[in-house]
């Protein structure tokens, strides 16, 4: 079974970007060479964009992988494929990590035992029920992340393919 998916490194030190490609390569099994790109969101870090493909799971593999560097801004998609969900990670120093599950048409897929712990803490009045739901929907991760998606338009893409 294939899955596909797209990484986004929105920002990062120039530095790391040996670091990035080891990582990426570790969980993909293939030597990996990205197009990197001043970032003019934030001036003296660069970004790249590549799809991948790969086993499912691979978007969450890649996460891993990326996390332990603080001083970058991440995401990474994997499309929903038959018998699995999608998902979408996304990572900044300010928020630390964000994933959620896709589904099939792209929306966000909130479980529904969150729902109903967010439900209900809001009847008892412990949260508000609109700032829990964009956190559950990832509003602050896309609220820090769109500067740095907007400089990215335009930017030439890579594609990755997994070893088998």
């Amino acid at each position: 079974m294939s899955a596909r998916g797209v990484l986004y490194v929105h920002s990062a030190q120039p530095a790391l970007c040996p670091h990035i490609e080891w990582a990426v390569a570790g969980v993909l099994g293939i030597p990996v060479d990205l197009s990197w790109t001043p970032q003019p969101a934030q001036p003296g870090t660069v970004r790249t964009q590549a799809e991948w493909e790969g086993r499912p799971g691979t978007a969450a593999a890649i996460t891993s992988s990326l996390m332990g560097w603080q001083r970058m801004r991440f995401e990474i998609t994997e499309d929903a494929s038959p018998g699995a969900d999608g998902s979408r990670h996304a990572y900044t120093p300010t928020l630390g990590a964000f994933t959620a599950v896709i589904g099939v048409a792209g929306d966000i897929l909130v479980p529904e035992d969150r729902l109903r712990n967010v439900m209900l803490m809001a009847t008892q009045g412990r949260v508000v029920l609109e700032e829990e739901l964009d956190k559950l929907l990832g509003k602050q991760w896309d609220e820090e992340l769109e500067p740095f998606r907007y400089a990215g338009d335009g930017a030439p893409v890579r594609w990755l393919h997994a070893a088998v």
